[in-house]
């Protein structure tokens, strides 16, 4: 005679098993999540080009910012290419969908700008948050590079990860001096302190 106490109803199992098989199905491995994070990173980059293009045109009052973000749009522009060729080492290619929605982000924050009376102190903001956000995101990616034993995206995300340590610092250092100035100019008469 069979205990019916260790007997497991037949629903319970078919449920369970049910239940697995979904999860099974959306569960990603982790060269699957890497494919995807590589991707969010090369639209992150465009994004972060076009973003600083867009500002960089309107900053004619904050020479030292300028300067500063067409250099970092130089560095974005290579590391969206370094991206481009660990995804392509891996067998892939960039997401198309991915990489025109952050440009069109970026499009309405650079339009957001012309209806605001502090853009270049709202510019710093945004950069300074994006900057968080890229760090983070390499960060991401060289431990699941390590994780999948890629190595040489590894390397070149720790190199993107250094370089957008060094934007994030200048913005940090340099948030204060920038803002001072704005309000400066702003109570000057004849003087424009917007951008």
């Amino acid at each position: 005679m069979v205990s019916q106490v260790n007997a497991e109803p037949p629903l319970r199992r078919m449920v369970d098993n049910t239940m697995w098989l979904a999860l099974e199905e959306n569960l990603a491995s982790a060269d699957e999540r890497f494919m995807e994070w590589l991707r969010d990173a090369h639209a992150m980059e465009e994004q972060s080009e076009q973003m600083l293009e867009r500002t960089c045109d309107r900053l004619e009052n904050y020479p030292e910012v300028r300067e500063r973000f067409n250099a970092h749009r130089a560095v974005s522009r290579r590391h969206a290419d370094t991206v481009r060729q660990c995804i392509g080492r891996r067998g892939g290619s960039p997401s198309a969908i991915k990489d025109t929605a952050g440009k069109l982000m970026a499009f309405a924050q650079g339009a957001s700008g012309l209806f605001v009376g502090d853009e270049v102190v709202k510019a710093i903001l945004a950069t300074s948050t994006f900057e968080q956000m890229k760090i983070s995101s390499y960060e991401i990616l060289k431990a699941t590079a390590r994780t999948v034993g890629d190595s040489e995206t590894e390397r070149a995300c720790e190199e993107n990860l250094r370089e957008e340590q060094q934007m994030a610092d200048w913005l940090e250092d340099n948030i204060a001096p920038i803002t001072q100035t704005y309000l400066q100019r702003e109570e000057a008469s004849g003087v424009t302190a917007k951008h």
